[in-house]
């Protein structure tokens, strides 16, 4: 080999080196949102993808999110306001109030738990943090979700009606509370589903009864007086609390209607439940993936 063939070779670029992981060496939670944070810049990324993949090639682009709700909207106004006959005024506001963070929690779930095997050959081609995928998912969601407000707040203007600017408050805390349990769920679900395909067609299904089961086109009230004294059964339901407060926030009923008439203490204190859920969701969900991460390369 002469001289100049010695020196124009460069050494190849070595791949990134895959995490091999056993049980007794899988990190620890916080170290794996450690590893995440050093990969916020991809993770960014990967949202934007998301983002521009969904509408590409479309005419009306992110103005789809928007229809989403209005339809929502529309077809059951109709159906419940006009055809069933509610009883609930200004019923267009109680349902987007939460319908906005039941769309935020259904869809963000289902891209999540689809995020690895829709990216198999990223997955299969570099090493990174692969809870980065589905919470790139949650990430695209919440964008949608800052979109679909616009539908809401000017419906509100359309209808002149005024939220309630205490309960407003407790807005950020309930989405944060949303994002929680989206984000252990999430990470579990997806790598559930690379292991078992099955998963995200159940989880249509799963989603279907939990919104019927979830007070968005009625109210909560019948359902306390059905469960009596059993009504804290209801918050089983971890997103229970949550839509309750962008009800109690957005739609801001007078006293007795639609929602119990308690002080925002009440709400709050249910809200913890739903962090609690969240933080549980957090632990399993990251601690499951960390056991299943090593095979899911060769099982995807």
């Amino acid at each position: 080999m002469n001289e100049s063939q010695h020196e124009s070779r460069e050494p190849a670029p070595r791949p990134a080196p895959r995490r091999s992981v056993s049980n007794d060496e899988a990190p620890s939670i916080l170290q794996r949102l450690s590893a995440i944070w050093s990969y916020r810049e991809l993770l960014g990324n990967l949202t934007r993808k998301e983002l521009k993949v969904k509408y590409k090639n479309s005419v009306l682009g992110f103005l789809w999110s928007l229809l989403n709700p209005l339809l929502y909207l529309i077809v059951f106004s109709v159906v419940f306001q006009e055809i069933l006959r509610t009883d609930i005024p200004t019923y267009a506001i109680f349902l987007l109030s939460g319908l906005l963070v039941w769309n935020l929690f259904s869809t963000g779930l289902s891209a999540a738990t689809a995020s690895i095997v829709m990216n198999a050959s990223l997955v299969q081609k570099v090493w990174f943090p692969r809870e980065v995928l589905p919470l790139s998912s949650i990430g695209a969601a919440l964008v949608h979700f800052f979109l679909q407000t616009i539908v809401l707040a000017t419906s509100m203007v359309v209808l002149r009606h005024a939220p309630s600017p205490t309960a407003m408050l407790l807005i950020i805390p309930a989405v944060i509370c949303v994002l929680l349990i989206l984000s252990g769920l999430g990470v579990l679900l997806s790598a559930l589903n690379v292991k078992l395909r099955d998963i995200q067609h159940l989880l249509e299904l799963v989603l279907l009864a939990w919104f019927w089961f979830t007070p968005i086109v009625y109210e909560y009230l019948p359902i306390e007086e059905r469960l009596g004294s059993w009504s804290w059964l209801a918050f089983i339901n971890p997103v229970l609390p949550i839509v309750m407060v962008f009800q109690k926030a957005l739609y801001n009923p007078e006293p007795g209607v639609a929602l119990p008439d308690e002080d925002l203490l009440w709400y709050f204190r249910n809200l913890g439940f739903s962090a609690a859920a969240g933080i549980v969701l957090i632990i399993v969900g990251f601690t499951m993936f960390g056991r299943m991460e090593a095979d899911l390369a060769e099982e995807i």
